[in-house]
């Protein structure tokens, strides 16, 4: 049962687990083996020196905040010890004239596992760090963000996801914190440069930044970046549909500097300057837009320089080489040697504004469809340039390094993708991407020596919460994973967000609904996508039906400050998803019914436009409920109406047919009133035969109106043959109402076997009545009186118009009469009169 759809509107405890290499070092219980962190009645300060890195100072504070939620109290920043000091924890980086140096110094921390490793941390107990002072946890780092990383693990093992803002992840209580004493790290990352690339990012990104922050400004920077790094990962390529990072808000590169972020510009976008810098450039200095290098070198040139002048200061990863405009290819003809030309002058344009070797400056060229031509042809580049592979925009990878050959000293990335927009179609809504996938095509490029840059293009970066973190946590350590033990993480993930009671359940949940996804993307789905042969897109359907059942039943049973968290990680694309597949299933019925002229095509229709609503309701309810309406304009994004590659400008409803004819037009619908329904057998909306038996009205029949029965009446329906009538009514009230059939008194001719029927509202699973299969011979009451009045129960959910079936297992059954009792049904010897329609 479809609860959230139903009703529309209608306490997980447990540690954040790890779901990496460093082991869990927080508990809430005293022990021998632990040192307190925070009791209720102690206090807890955090130790850095003055003048500590403004980015490494974002993140103590962070943390400062982090243990307010968690505690009720927050910790005081200090950079002076007194003896009164309780619990200290004591954060610096290695080299920067520190305490960690003088901790190294005394040998309480061992300088080798820091000294010269990149974005390492540590975090150890050390005993009398300074005088007056028992003990204290120490956070140290190899470099700036391996003090930071260090800063954020401990927030994550306190109880708080890196989740909690973007997923809106409830914070997990706790008064009383303890440091098992020991040391944890998780080594240095694998991968070198691993990010994320927000891209086609309109409408629902965008939408989403304008309301919230009034767009990709340094406001919206500093939330992309807190998260990348709380998953440790050091490398984002913005924003860039009508946007240019470095010139939308001048604070925006600072920030990336300060916070520890390495920024880089896409695949298409060279020299530190996004595609609106170029709009912008031309615009402002009066020249053509005439992006190629062939006819425009000098203003080309120009235009590059003014990119790595703007960022000159700043950490970052310079992408080299040259696309068409607009992230098309480059003019047919377009030579090798100009190409290298072009790559030529760019790292002299480097070396003129830096001062340096262009080395010294990382650079990445991107070999995205049409270049990787060039490449294969032949075309070369300067050995410290890394050479960034890409998949096919749909997760598959089309090139690794041939291990058989020297390999390029500059190192290999890889380009992947979440999200797409090209042909056939785009996938721009939902998350498709099954971990199982992206682990193995990772997997073989990490084997193929593909460790210097890992960058994943997530659209909107929401709803892609799960595999940006399967990637970022692959890209620190792709051994960690293996075939047999991706569940295993996918229940930690669910764990960290949601404590560990239901971590199992919504683990499978996810696991399913990214297979199904990945089976074909909405964008793609459509009413003929599945075929009738083998029931296939019955059974897909049954499937996701089922998946969305348990969904639905798991948001019933959550705590409420969990929900809406589960309703954007798992239960949205659960239920959207789900509503889709019966949509265009009905759709498939409509065709094919309306075809023959049936007039059921009709009933196809109405629930495609049902389907269609509830998906614009869904959307609605995650812009404008979840989380106090936090997430406006985040399901924007049209996914419903493809005619080709590139979206509709707004979802179109699926074509429907009706079918008209006499018999639908005198369709009746019973109306509920003064508590019961009384309808005449002959009276249905609907009937069913087929080729071999077929009702017939008995005018005069039995003691009212008339009797229905099947002919011939030595046919016996087989298991496939539906032979039924329906009946519509429109209740004005909901409950559990009983239906009491008048029956011609039959008797259980067939050998004493009985006979039976089969009766449901709505397409429930119908309830099998045997009505006189008790009979023995003797006489009885229901004999006497020429009827025999057979009784079941049913629950109405909602009030409105209802569909009762009557479906018979055997011949010789006559129905005179259907009562149903809501509530104030008489006693009477023929039943209350039929109601009005």
């Amino acid at each position: 049962m479809n609860y959230f759809k139903l009703f529309f509107l209608v306490t997980v405890f447990g540690f954040c687990l790890n779901i990496n290499a460093t082991e869990p070092f927080i508990n809430t219980a005293k022990s021998s083996e632990n040192i307190v962190l925070k009791e209720k009645n102690s206090n807890l300060s955090i130790f850095t020196n003055p003048g500590i890195d403004n980015g490494i100072l974002r993140a103590v504070k962070n943390l400062q905040s982090d243990f307010q939620n968690v505690t009720g109290t927050q910790p005081s920043l200090v950079n002076q010890i007194s003896p009164q000091q309780s619990s200290i924890i004591i954060v610096g980086t290695v080299g920067t004239q520190s305490v960690i140096d003088g901790l190294i110094k005394q040998k309480k921390i061992d300088g080798k596992s820091l000294v010269g490793k990149r974005e390492k941390f540590i975090i150890q107990n050390v005993s009398n760090p300074f005088p007056g002072v028992s003990e204290a946890v120490v956070i140290a780092g190899s470099d700036k963000r391996g003090t930071i990383y260090g800063v954020y693990e401990m927030s994550k093992q306190i109880g708080v996801s890196p989740w909690y803002y973007w997923a809106d992840v409830p914070v997990v209580k706790n008064e009383n914190l303890y440091f098992k004493k020991g040391i944890y790290t998780d080594g240095e990352p694998a991968v070198e440069y691993r990010g994320i690339f927000l891209n086609d990012e309109e409408p629902s990104l965008g939408g989403w930044a304008r309301a919230t922050f009034g767009g990709f400004n340094s406001k919206f920077y500093e939330k992309v970046f807190e998260l990348i790094l709380r998953l440790k990962g050091n490398y984002v390529w913005p924003a860039m549909w009508g946007s240019a990072f470095y010139d939308d808000d001048l604070q925006n590169g600072v920030l990336a500097n300060e916070m520890g972020i390495v920024m880089g510009t896409s695949h298409h976008e060279p020299m530190a300057l996004a595609q609106q810098d170029w709009r912008r450039y031309i615009k402002k200095n009066n020249l053509p837009n005439v992006w190629d290098y062939a006819k425009n070198k000098k203003v080309l040139d120009e235009f590059w320089k003014s990119g790595i002048e703007r960022s000159k200061s700043w950490e970052k990863l310079v992408t080299v080489g040259m696309r068409g405009d607009g992230d098309e290819a480059m003019e047919e003809g377009t030579n090798i040697s100009l190409l290298e030309g072009i790559v030529k002058n760019q790292r002299r344009i480097i070396e003129n504004v830096t001062g340096k070797k262009a080395e010294k400056t990382p650079q990445v060229w991107a070999l995205y469809k049409e270049v990787q031509d060039y490449y294969d042809k032949g075309m070369k580049v300067p050995d410290d340039v890394t050479l960034l592979f890409c998949d096919d925009n749909w997760g598959n990878v089309r090139k690794l390094p041939d291990l058989s050959k020297p390999l390029h000293k500059g190192g290999y990335g890889m380009y992947y993708h979440f999200d797409y927009v090209g042909g056939p179609r785009n996938s721009k809504w939902i998350n498709i991407s099954p971990i199982q996938r992206i682990w193995e095509q990772m997997s073989l490029t990490y084997e193929h020596k593909v460790d210097k840059v890992w960058i994943v293009n997530v659209g909107d970066l929401k709803p892609m919460e799960f595999p940006i973190s399967f990637f970022l946590d692959m890209a620190w350590n792709p051994k960690q994973f293996n075939s047999q033990n991706l569940l295993e993480y996918t229940e930690k993930w669910a764990a960290q967000q949601f404590g560990k009671t239901y971590s199992k359940d919504i683990a499978r949940m996810i696991n399913l609904y990214t297979k199904y996804n990945r089976r074909v993307t909405a964008e793609m789905l459509n009413s003929k996508t599945f075929s009738d042969n083998y029931n296939e897109f019955e059974r897909v359907l049954n499937e996701y039906r089922a998946l969305n059942v348990d969904a639905q039943r798991l948001y019933q049973q959550i705590p409420t400050e969990y929900k809406d968290a589960y309703f954007q990680l798992v239960l949205y694309p659960i239920d959207a998803m789900s509503n889709l597949y019966d949509m265009y299933y009905a759709q498939a019925q409509n065709v094919k019914l309306a075809s023959e002229k049936n007039p059921e095509a009709n009933a196809f229709a109405d629930r495609v436009k049902k389907d269609f609503e509830y998906d614009v309701y869904l959307s609605d309810f995650y812009n404008n409920k979840i989380s106090d309406g936090k997430w406006k304009h985040m399901m924007d994004q049209t996914h419903i109406g493809y005619t080709y590659w590139q979206q509709p400008d707004k979802n179109v409803m699926p074509a429907v047919t009706y079918v008209e004819d006499n018999a639908r037009l005198k369709t009746k619908v019973f109306q509920e009133k003064d508590g019961y329904i009384s309808i005449e057998a002959e009276d249905f909306a609907r009937q069913n035969n087929s080729d071999r038996i077929h009702w017939e009205v008995i005018p005069d029949f039995g003691k009212t109106k008339s009797g229905v029965s099947t002919f011939p009446q030595n046919a016996y329906p087989k298991s496939d043959e539906n032979i039924y009538l329906e009946y519509d009514v429109n209740f004005e009230s909901k409950g559990e109402f009983e239906v009491q059939l008048f029956l011609a008194p039959t008797l259980n001719f067939n050998h004493n076997k009985g006979l039976r029927y089969e009766i449901s509202f709505d397409g429930e699973t119908p309830q099998i009545i045997n009505f006189n299969g008790h009979y023995k011979g003797e006489l009885g009451q229901w004999q006497a009186e020429h009827i025999i009045k057979s009784v079941t129960k049913h629950q109405i959910l909602n009030p409105g118009k209802h569909s009762l079936r009557f479906r018979v297992l055997e011949p010789g059954i006559v129905l005179e009469k259907i009562l149903i009792n809501t509530g104030g049904l008489k006693p009477s010897y023929l039943g209350a009169p039929e109601s009005n329609y």
